[in-house]
């Protein structure tokens, strides 16, 4: 066996951070040891912090490598590539790759993108560990076939229940609804908006129930964790929970994420919305749901490097310690989709670390090792 040892860190665990050393091997932590060792061939960390690998549940970033501008398609390969790459120096190691399915103003194909990931992957080009994050959009008359092809990757880790249908949850106010996908290219006049309103309340009403609890029966038989999105009021959160629902994603105010904590929910906010000092789209700030006790998990979401610099935004808000900060990134979601072999730094777990140090308050990451390897 092959060990690397490192000294002289800052290790964040998963109760404390201590002064001392760490002993990798055959991928995994070995030892965590308080002091230096004198081992010629210990890597000397100057003092700087030792961390798990970043865990990221809800990445939409693939997306927009995968379409940079709208009405364009760029090579998915180099999508893939680019976007690992990405990830890897944000110092997430291991990603669930957030793939729309019946999103109507997405343009992307959602067999392409889990295709692109699978053949990098069956290449030996993926760097991080990547996972799928099917987000089925209930209210589409096709959701169901076709999310069925979709099912059987080995990669698939997590399904989320999402409805955007407008005049409701997130887009609550139709002039936010039309804004917001205005920006993403889709652009209609008074009449057209009038009119899509009308059709997808239709589709909502039509399929979104049958739909939620066909896949939440479909969830359940592979073992798959099951997340809502964007819940709105305490009633969203109940339906949930009575479809096996067990992360909530994103919710929208202060009583409904208070519904979700007293349903036994684990709750993930957007680390970009922490970063910004609130929501783009006028929904709760994650700093209240903070301050609050109403948060678990943070999520880059559609900025990378948001994730790490949230970390320590969050323990500037006061409350937390920086190893219960850390956890939020790497143990809380680790086990909130059943990988108990990562998302902290103690023996037996894999080696996935990252070397940060703090420049003027800005944590910049140094290097990175992925299963025991280093890789950035």
């Amino acid at each position: 066996m092959i060990e690397t040892i490192f000294t002289n860190a800052r290790l964040v665990l998963r109760d404390a951070v201590v002064d001392g050393s760490l002993r990798i091997g055959d991928g995994r932590i070995l030892a965590v040891d308080t002091g230096r060792s004198a081992l010629p061939q210990a890597i000397d960390c100057g003092g700087d912090l030792l961390l798990p690998g970043l865990v990221e549940l809800h990445t939409d970033n693939l997306e927009k490598h995968a379409v940079p501008r709208p009405g364009v398609a760029w090579p998915m390969r180099t999508a893939v590539l680019s976007h690992d790459a990405q990830l890897l120096c944000s110092g997430i190691t291991t990603a669930f790759n957030a793939v729309s399915i019946g999103d109507y103003e997405n343009p992307t194909s959602p067999a392409a993108f889990v295709a692109a990931l699978a053949a990098a992957r069956g290449a030996g080009r993926l760097r991080i560990d990547h996972h799928l994050h099917l987000r089925c959009e209930l209210p589409c008359p096709s959701l169901l076939e076709q999310l069925a092809p979709l099912l059987g990757d080995a990669a698939v880790g997590l399904i989320s229940l999402m409805d955007h249908t407008p005049g409701q949850r997130q887009f609550g106010d139709l002039a936010t609804y039309r804004r917001y996908y205005g920006r993403h290219g889709a652009q209609w006049d008074d009449a057209a908006f009038a009119a899509l309103v009308e059709q997808r309340r239709a589709l909502q009403q039509r399929y979104a129930n049958t739909h939620a609890g066909t896949i939440a029966a479909l969830a359940r038989e592979r073992g798959l964790a099951l997340a809502s999105h964007d819940d709105a009021q305490p009633q969203h959160v109940l339906d949930a929970r009575a479809l096996g629902v067990t992360i909530a994603e994103f919710p929208i105010n202060l009583h409904t994420a208070k519904a979700a904590r007293e349903a036994g929910l684990v709750i993930l906010g957007g680390a970009p919305n922490l970063v910004c000092g609130g929501s783009h789209s006028g929904n709760i700030a994650v700093s209240e749901l903070a301050l609050h006790g109403v948060l678990d998990i943070l999520s880059s979401d559609y900025t990378p490097s948001s994730l790490l610099l949230a970390v320590f935004l969050l323990q500037q808000l006061g409350g937390r310690a920086l190893a219960q900060c850390v956890a939020s990134v790497s143990a809380v979601p680790a086990r909130a989709v059943g990988l108990h072999d990562r998302g902290e730094i103690s023996p037996g777990k894999r080696a996935d670390l990252l070397r940060v140090r703090l420049v003027e308050a800005q944590p910049c990451v140094e290097a990175v090792w992925i299963a025991g390897e280093r890789r950035y």
